[in-house]
């Protein structure tokens, strides 16, 4: 406060020549402090960070007597909305707000992060993520919010590139919003650029990722494939909302049951669990999954309660729902990486 106090006597005592330089020196100071670019030096502004323990060091109580930890590779995790109130203010979270961290880590950081965590390091960026509402309001007009979301996320990959990476492979893994930024950040940061030899796999989900989306990342149509990405948007099977009807683009699917595109139904056998409520609990063949169009089509989850009773959009368990099956497949492509 010293400082803007010595700004307004220092203005308040110059003569009119003064005043564009007391104005300017104004909106430095402004600007600096409400738009001030987020320290990723500091660990508080990590959600996940092998530096600290945070709710992505979390393993199912059944995988703990046989968890081996490697942190050969890396994994860059952007989480999904959290900051989901309607009374807002702020069409975006603040990187301080309390209630919202503590919210995504006991959701996403714990329920998604975590599946990555035993074969690499997992950082996940806070950000200023734009408000759910944000989704549902003329596009150009959310545009400024989402860019704001980027933003964070790109200083925090920079830094984590020019500090913490230490030449690394990386997989970069995200869901909802967080595929928003992933897709971009694959676009900016990897795509025809030296760092896509570093790629080992985009799991980018929740979101449609248009089959044209990238002109030179490939889809991975193999359960072994590298320097690729998937991606599938789960809902119950027999159900097709009609926003997915009106979309005029193919969007990448991607069975990770299977891990190829193919449409043939995956049956719930091949499920190897699920993470649902009770984090300490896996539940096996927990739904079967089969590429429908635009999106991934499972069952009512093999699981009792109401999570799923009436639901049939599934987007909530897009990671969580193949919980195992993503745990190994990240596992199989770093295996695959290395022969490469």
């Amino acid at each position: 406060m010293k400082i803007y106090k010595s700004y307004f006597l220092i203005c308040s005592l110059s003569q009119i020549r003064f005043h564009i330089l007391c104005s300017a020196l104004f909106l430095f100071l402004f600007n600096n402090q409400v738009f001030a670019q987020t320290d990723y030096a500091d660990l508080k502004n990590w959600a996940a960070h092998p530096w600290k323990s945070d709710m992505s060091d979390s393993v199912p109580k059944p995988l703990q007597t046989n968890f081996i930890k490697d942190s050969v590779t890396d994994v860059f995790f952007i989480y999904p909305t959290s900051y989901t109130s309607k009374n807002f203010t702020e069409w975006n979270a603040s990187i301080d707000d309390q209630a919202i961290n503590d919210k995504t880590d006991r959701t996403s950081i714990l329920y998604q992060a975590s599946a990555f965590n035993e074969s690499s390091r997992v950082f996940a960026p806070r950000y200023r993520q734009a408000n759910l509402e944000a989704f549902f309001i003329d596009t150009t007009a959310a545009r400024p919010y989402f860019d704001t979301a980027y933003a964070d996320v790109k200083n925090a990959f920079i830094y984590y590139l020019e500090h913490l990476n230490q030449g690394r492979p990386i997989i970069i893994a995200s869901h909802s919003q967080g595929t928003v930024h992933a897709a971009r950040l694959l676009k900016e940061f990897f795509e025809g650029k030296m760092l896509m030899n570093k790629l080992i796999c985009a799991y980018i989900i929740g979101m449609p990722v248009p089959e044209n989306y990238f002109s030179q990342l490939k889809v991975c149509d193999q359960p072994s494939a590298t320097g690729c990405f998937v991606s599938w948007r789960t809902y119950k099977k027999g159900y097709e909302p009609a926003f997915i009807k009106k979309e005029n683009f193919k969007a990448v699917v991607v069975n990770p049951l299977t891990w190829t595109t193919s449409d043939s139904l995956a049956a719930s056998s091949l499920n190897k669990g699920g993470v649902l409520k009770n984090f300490n609990k896996i539940v096996p063949a927990v739904v079967n999954a089969q590429v429908h169009g635009n999106m991934l089509w499972s069952c009512k989850p093999n699981v009792p309660g109401r999570l799923f009773f009436t639901r049939k959009n599934f987007h909530i368990g897009d990671i969580n729902l193949f919980y195992l099956n993503i745990r190994e497949n990240v596992k199989n492509r770093i295996a695959a990486f290395w022969k490469k």
